[in-house]
């Protein structure tokens, strides 16, 4: 019996020619960019560094595109929304000591959101490594020690020889279930040498697939067969399996009502009769959700903002299938199974049995009419003006990133995504600045949309230089800018809790100026003009930014009853 992998793969003439003699004047950077270009890789991002010059030197003789960014963290937030986008690999090349710390928030991101970015970064000469103190620029005792705890994998190269298979050991490990970023070090050295090992043309590698056991999906299956009250949370591991079409199929065979978290929006339709929509920091969804004798959650932690700051405590059995083993019943007790959102979703559709349940649309209708009657009384028009007129100026396919600002907290939960796998923030760490940077990768890898950014002024600052990344590439990207001067949500946290904030207000930038200055466009608006000023921005080719000047207030997260 012969097995895949005792096939031996036999080089043809022409291979052999060209291994044996291989072009001159190629180094350990050209090792670099041919390894991700035979893994299939076409686009990289980053910035160049004095340790890491050997790899950018070798962008020059390869067919790579290279997306060049003004600050480490914002070329790891292009990278990460790259890697959302196409579900692919994306290749961020770093250098050494201060350029590669300050991508560690952006790869903290990709983590939590299970985005693949393969980083690159540079290191001292080889004598260097090892925890000595030889005095080089930009050295530290264990740079890759700085890195463990935020990425999946890592991988120190010391020879040349190295290169292609650590490289291709990273992309594995970065495509493997739950995606993540992974980081891979080389030395100054390594890089800068001639090499006379053959050009990389084998790179194939095949990320492990993660099957649910069929055991744990038949006692699943039969749970929600015969369920009286089913319910299901769609968490962010449904879009990054590509899987909302297999979630709507049982859903509807169920008769289950469905709930996406903030991370998975999308995932299932918002205007089907079985969407509750993402209105998760609610009382009324919450103790909707509390009341199911089975609660079906696929691809969610049930972290803190997807158990209503984890006041949710579910009644009844808990099935959860989760690509994160350390995610499993983390946080509450369930059927637990390890698996592919899109692999155990297919193994339900297999074994469950249909049920039909004609209340089901109608018990959603009363929570979302509840919901809807308590945001109402609050008197927030103005929000849900600005966010309406927000989703009326962007095209239905046309992605959109969100950074931490109010009117993102107001999209969580009321915000219609239209498809999978276009919107998109940073909750899962939490950072500032992602939305312009994040935008900027999306556009790079599909220039057929445009793409919305959306940054209050407080994090819009952190990424003002990408401006110019944005002109030199002429990136569609739309950037609206909710200029409230100062971090308002913090204000209002801070009001809230101590009366008065402290440290929130942010004198900043005339934004449309600062825009120009840049060459890019700019406009001013207001919430009567904002969906036309929006709609025109989008719909013109390249970047833009729009500012609103407003503050806006968040809405009260729960009832009281």
């Amino acid at each position: 019996m012969t097995h895949d992998h005792d096939l031996v793969l036999r080089p043809t003439a022409a291979q052999t020619e060209a291994a044996l003699n291989p072009p001159g004047g190629r180094t350990g950077g050209d090792l670099v960019v041919e390894s991700l270009a035979a893994l299939g890789a076409t686009t990289v991002f980053g910035l160049p560094g004095q340790h890491a010059l050997g790899v950018f030197d070798a962008l020059r003789r390869s067919g790579l595109r290279y997306i060049g960014l003004r600050v480490e963290n914002n070329a790891g937030f292009a990278a990460d929304a790259y890697g959302r986008v196409t579900g692919e690999a994306a290749p961020l090349l770093l250098s050494t000591g201060p350029g590669a710390l300050t991508s560690l928030a952006a790869l903290q991101e990709a983590r939590a959101a299970s985005a693949p970015v393969l980083a690159i970064g540079s290191q001292v000469p080889a004598a260097g490594l090892g925890g000595g103190r030889h005095g080089y620029l930009h050295e530290l005792p264990d740079q890759a020690a700085s890195f463990r705890g935020v990425v999946k994998s890592v991988h120190t190269v010391r020879t040349q020889s190295q290169i292609p298979s650590a490289i291709a050991q990273a992309w594995t490990s970065a495509l493997t279930v739950p995606h993540g970023p992974v980081w891979v070090e080389i030395p100054q050295d390594v890089l800068l040498a001639e090499t006379s090992i053959p050009v990389v043309s084998g790179g194939d590698t095949f990320p492990e697939e993660l099957p649910p056991r069929p055991e744990l999906t038949a006692v699943a299956a039969d749970l929600l067969t015969r369920a009286e009250r089913p319910a299901i949370i769609a968490g962010g591991g449904v879009v990054r399996a590509d899987a909302a079409k297999k979630l709507r199929q049982l859903a509807e065979r169920l008769d289950a009502p469905v709930v996406t978290t903030f991370g998975g929006k999308g995932a299932f339709p918002w205007t089907h009769p079985l969407s509750l929509q993402s209105w998760l920091e609610d009382r009324h969804t919450t103790d909707f959700l509390q009341d199911a004798d089975v609660l079906l959650v696929i691809g969610s932690g049930l972290g803190e903002l997807s158990s209503n700051h984890h006041t949710f405590t579910p009644r009844g059995r808990v099935i959860q299938i989760e690509a994160d083993l350390g995610k499993l019943e983390s946080n509450h007790p369930a059927l637990g199974i390890h698996a592919d959102a899109r692999l155990a979703l297919q193994a339900l559709l297999e074994t469950a049995g249909e049920r039909t349940d004609p209340a089901a649309p109608e018990r959603v209708r009363e929570v979302l009419d509840r919901v809807r009657a308590r945001i109402a009384a609050q008197g927030l028009t103005l929000e849900q003006d600005v966010l309406a007129a927000v989703r009326k100026a962007l095209p239905p396919r046309a992605p959109s990133f969100w950074d931490m600002t109010v009117l993102a907290y107001w999209a969580w939960s009321a915000f219609d995504p239209k498809a999978p796998n276009t919107m998109h923030s940073a909750q899962g760490a939490g950072g500032l600045g992602y939305a312009f940077p994040a935008a900027l990768g999306a556009a790079a890898a599909d220039p057929t949309h445009p793409v919305l950014a959306v940054s209050g002024d407080g994090g819009a600052l952190y990424s003002i230089a990408e401006l110019a990344t944005a002109r030199q590439y002429g990136l569609n990207v739309t950037w609206l800018v909710v200029d409230d001067g100062g971090y308002g949500i913090l204000r209002q946290y801070m009001t809230d809790a101590f009366g008065q904030p402290t440290a929130t207000d942010l004198p900043g930038p005339d934004f449309v100026a600062l825009a120009e200055s840049f060459g890019v466009p700019g406009v001013r608006t207001r919430p009567e003009t904002l969906e036309q000023d929006l709609a025109r921005a989008l719909s013109a080719p390249g970047p833009a930014v729009v500012v609103l000047p407003a503050v806006l207030r968040m809405f009260a997260p729960t009832h009281v009853d």
